[in-house]
């Protein structure tokens, strides 16, 4: 019976020995970061905070829920509301002392039937300011994801020292690269390619091909890229679990269906060399060349075969962005209501904050003033996730937190 005793604590000692948590921020799988970050509960099951002293309320907005935020770098803050549903009076505006003013003007942003798609915002996905300090308005031409309306689909560049529209990029002289059923997400920027440099946009369409789009910013002249490519669709067959329940598209009198939208978040390295990317439904981070989808002459199957799989994060975003001065990546976390940081190569994922005010981090825009900012607007909770029913709650918020506050990879996990 003794033997039996020493038998059983030498293999309750072992299983502990293995079970022991990898310090070595390289080491931890996917899967480990998500059961570390599902633990991170107290007693009362409620989920603990990461730098939450930290976080700080920009706006609070009690009307149509936004997405995008840019920040100017003299700290003018920019947001938008696309066309989903809500009543929205204007799809771009800037926060000012707290409050949402419509921009570049009111009439601009007052699209109804009968007017051109063309001239006006139909519905914006996006705002991003580039290192010129122009704002860049990704107009998706679609609103509640019906067919894109003619001329609606479109980027256009804003002086910022004039508030005065200086371009706009009609994508209906790009019908190969912007198709039907695309759904224009979210942009990045590299100045120094070409006459004026090039700009690459997430297609996150859950009805049609995913890709990369590339545009020329000088001719508008527009390519695609990846498209269809696995890196850019949708996990299959998985839902992201968000506040404990699987995200499934949920519609009265329809069964039950896996969310199929893909490549979304984008960013890019801060040497130009490298574009970071991930579809919203999926754990994985991707990579690719610049040069590749730059470069027309790359077929693209070559382009395809610079593609990185950086893994399986053990957690979904929405949002990526770079800092221009380090080239950490900052990754949105919506399944755990937080916000990550990884290093320029890729690695030591570790977390920026965390908080359960943090519904849904959506956009985020890295200041000139060392903060990090991003919209977070319960997008889980709208109706066609829940049979039908919408549970938001007002108000839906832009935070910011200081990037230099480090972050905790081991906080999530006590």
């Amino acid at each position: 019976m003794r033997f039996v005793k020493i038998l059983a604590l030498i293999f309750a000692v072992s299983l502990q020995i293995i079970g022991c948590r990898d310090d070595t921020p390289r080491a931890k799988s996917g899967s480990q970061v998500s059961a570390d970050l599902a633990r991170a509960k107290d007693g009362a099951g409620q989920q603990q905070r990461v730098n939450s002293d930290k976080l700080q309320q920009v706006a609070a907005f009690w009307g149509p829920m936004p997405t995008g935020v840019a920040v100017s770098r003299s700290g003018r803050v920019f947001v938008n509301f696309p066309r989903w549903g809500d009543a929205v009076e204007f799809t771009v505006g800037e926060v000012k002392d707290g409050q949402v003013v419509p921009y570049p003007n009111l009439d601009i942003n007052k699209f109804n039937d009968g007017q051109d798609p063309a001239r006006q915002l139909v519905s914006v996905q996006s705002v991003v300011v580039d290192e010129q300090d122009r704002l860049w308005i990704v107009d998706t031409g679609s609103i509640n994801f019906t067919p894109i309306k003619p001329g609606g689909a479109k980027l256009i560049c804003v002086d910022l020292k004039q508030d005065k529209i200086v371009k706009t990029i009609d994508f209906r002289s790009s019908p190969d690269a912007v198709l039907p059923t695309t759904y224009l997400n979210d942009i990045r920027f590299d100045l120094k390619r070409g006459s004026a440099g090039l700009g690459y946009i997430t297609d996150s369409s859950d009805s049609g091909p995913n890709g990369i789009i590339v545009v020329d910013l000088e001719s508008g002249e527009a390519w695609r890229r990846l498209s269809d490519h696995p890196s850019t669709k949708a996990q299959q067959n998985f839902a992201p679990i968000v506040e404990g329940r699987p995200l499934m598209a949920r519609v009265p009198g329809q069964s039950e269906a896996y969310p199929k939208i893909g490549s979304d978040g984008i960013a890019i390295s801060g040497d130009k060399k490298t574009l970071y990317y991930c579809p919203l439904i999926g754990r994985h981070l991707y990579s690719v060349s610049v040069d590749a989808l730059s470069d027309r002459r790359t077929s693209d199957a070559d382009a395809a075969r610079t593609v990185k799989d950086l893994g399986d994060r053990g957690y979904c975003s929405d949002g990526l962005e770079t800092d221009r001065k380090s080239g950490r990546i900052f990754l949105t976390d919506y399944e755990h209501n937080a916000i990550h940081v990884r290093n320029a190569d890729g690695g030591n994922d570790r977390v920026l904050v965390a908080d359960p005010r943090i519904l849904w981090p959506d956009s985020m825009a890295a200041g000139e003033d060392g903060m990090l900012y991003f919209t977070a607007n319960q997008l889980h909770r709208q109706k066609q996730y829940n049979e039908g029913k919408d549970l938001r709650q007002q108000p839906y918020s832009l935070f910011r937190i200081p990037i230099e506050i480090g972050g905790s990879e081991t906080a999530m996990a006590k």
